[in-house]
């Protein structure tokens, strides 16, 4: 995208990550995007502050400085929950309480939440896969099943409405364009 658009005027999009095993454009890439779409965008990690983003989940990468940290956020605050991947960022965040606190939240609240890649483990650790047809990372289809998820398909965006609210989620970085349009539209 390289016009400024305000097609998200006034909407607020909650990125969450671990401070380290951040797949790079998994981030970065939406980040900017709805940000360009005029969406207000905060970025909040396990402890706040830095972060270390990787490419293709093994070569360390740039960092990049969240906004604050995940304690005391609440999905009441935003529109939208964004869960990038990272085998050692999905894997990290899963474990974290107030990263499953706020995607219960978000899941009770019937907000759009949004995982790629690993980031849909959250999504079983905060108990709300359950009845969701989703995709994901391959190696993370049978989690997901065994979690109670309704289906997992092979696709690069799968938007699913089930339960109340609304879960966008897509397979690698090669998926983004899809996934970040998907977004944008749940949000209009």
């Amino acid at each position: 995208m390289t016009a400024m658009s305000n097609l998200l005027a006034g909407k607020k999009v909650l990125f969450i990550t671990s401070n380290t095993g951040i797949e790079r454009d998994e981030l970065v890439k939406p980040l900017e995007s709805l940000k360009a779409q005029g969406a207000l965008v905060t970025h909040a990690s396990s402890d706040g502050g830095t972060t270390q983003t990787f490419v293709n989940d093994t070569d360390k990468d740039r960092t990049v400085e969240s906004h604050t940290s995940l304690a005391g956020l609440k999905a009441s605050d935003f529109d939208a929950l964004v869960i990038p991947g990272g085998t050692v960022n999905a894997d990290t965040l899963r474990l974290d309480e107030n990263a499953q606190r706020l995607a219960k939240e978000f899941a009770d609240a019937g907000k759009v939440i949004a995982a790629i890649c690993h980031g849909p483990w959250l999504l079983i650790n905060a108990g709300i896969v359950a009845g969701k047809t989703l995709t994901s990372y391959t190696s993370v289809k049978l989690d997901l099943e065994n979690a109670g998820a309704a289906g997992w398909v092979d696709t690069e965006v799968k938007q699913c409405p089930a339960n109340g609210w609304t879960l966008i989620t897509s397979r690698t970085p090669k998926d983004i364009p899809a996934f970040t349009e998907t977004i944008v539209a749940a949000l209009k």
